[in-house]
């Protein structure tokens, strides 16, 4: 499990969902007995104490009901068909995963030039060139995401996108991809060069389940 600073107060933290169960015990243990309340996108836990664990809802929408904490682990835990898209500019790789078994996937790269000192035309004609050596990078992600991902659309349950970000906005301008970035959800993956080691270790990020725990006493302004 990882954890960072939450703005407002509190910190946040990324649990796997099969140590869900495990993780509220040991929230309970230590603050006191809980009571859990349901909105539309998160689960909230109120200790004894004062203490409060907010679960975000992964892979929305989930319809909360009554029991609330054995509802939200079992659609946590549930196996779902994800693609996987990861750009950084000159790099990509796609991936589809059934629960974390990575199906089938295909990385990438082509050759962008790194910036430049140079002034004048010189400069000019390296950002020309440069430019088209991006835009080349986009189409050939764009195609790889196609020939990947496409045929499996009407299974995707969810994809998601890591990577840089501005080079992924990129990717809304192939309308044959619209289908599949309408199923689009958080969390995005900020990740190095898209690498295969680097798509097969995402289903630890994507899976997890984002709490924000903000003990007795602390801040929680949102």
């Amino acid at each position: 499990m990882t954890a960072r600073p939450a703005s407002g107060g509190g910190r946040w933290v990324d649990v796997p969902p099969e140590r869900l169960n495990k993780w509220i015990d040991g929230f309970a243990g230590r603050h006191g007995p809980i009571t859990a309340e349901a909105g539309t996108d998160s689960l909230v836990l109120t200790a004894a104490d004062g203490s409060t664990a907010e679960f975000v809802v992964p892979f929305p929408p989930f319809e909360f009901a009554p029991p609330y904490i054995s509802r939200f682990i079992a659609h946590a835990s549930r196996d779902r068909t994800v693609g996987v898209i990861l750009l950084r500019l000159g790099g990509h790789a796609t991936g589809l995963f059934r629960g974390s078994e990575l199906v089938v996937s295909k990385v990438g790269s082509t050759y962008v030039q790194g910036r430049t000192a140079a002034g004048g035309w010189s400069q000019q004609r390296f950002a020309r060139r440069r430019g088209n050596q991006a835009s080349k990078a986009v189409e050939a992600a764009g195609d790889t995401v196609a020939r990947v991902l496409l045929p499996y659309e009407k299974e995707l349950d969810a994809v998601i996108l890591g990577g840089d970000r501005r080079s992924v906005e990129v990717l809304g301008d192939d309308r044959r991809l619209a289908p599949l970035l309408a199923k689009v959800v958080e969390p995005f993956l900020t990740v190095p060069d898209p690498k295969l080691a680097v798509l097969k270790e995402t289903p630890a990020r994507f899976r997890a389940v984002r709490v924000r725990v903000v003990n007795a006493g602390e801040s929680a302004a949102r």
